[in-house]
């Protein structure tokens, strides 16, 4: 299981991405299940437009109706434990979106992550695990 930040979902849709390959490889190759939490949803649906078209931004929407990828909607807990985040962590900043990965890592105990953002998640510490695996690496 690992749970997908907007990076790596963008670099699969962008075949011109200098990730796209690594990206694709991972999210091909992963057993899963590949989780997409909602923020990520519209942050992936905005850049793939934006930068790629509408045909990679429904292609996107494709795979989260098929099941290919599993859209994770957040819970009450899960945007309480965002906004603490948030706070916490404003000096990267760590935004919604990025938080919305965290706080659906802890509730489901999965220490990997699918982020191209090492940066500012290596920095985080999560309350299940010491630190997340992130990948690609």
């Amino acid at each position: 299981m690992i749970v997908c930040d907007t990076g790596p979902l963008v670099a699969v849709l962008n075949a011109t991405d200098k990730d796209h390959q690594s990206c694709t490889d991972l999210l091909e190759t992963h057993p899963g299940p590949l989780l997409v939490p909602s923020p990520i949803v519209a942050e992936v649906c905005y850049m793939a437009e934006s930068r790629v078209g509408p045909h990679a931004e429904a292609a996107f929407l494709r795979s989260l109706a098929s099941g290919e990828l599993e859209f994770t909607e957040l819970t009450v807990d899960d945007l309480a434990r965002m906004a603490e985040l948030v706070d916490q962590y404003s000096d990267l900043p760590l935004g919604a979106a990025d938080a919305s990965v965290v706080a659906v890592a802890e509730r489901l105990k999965v220490e990997e992550i699918a982020s191209l953002d090492h940066r500012d998640f290596a920095v985080v510490r999560p309350r299940h695990v010491a630190a997340f695996r992130i990948l690609p690496g």
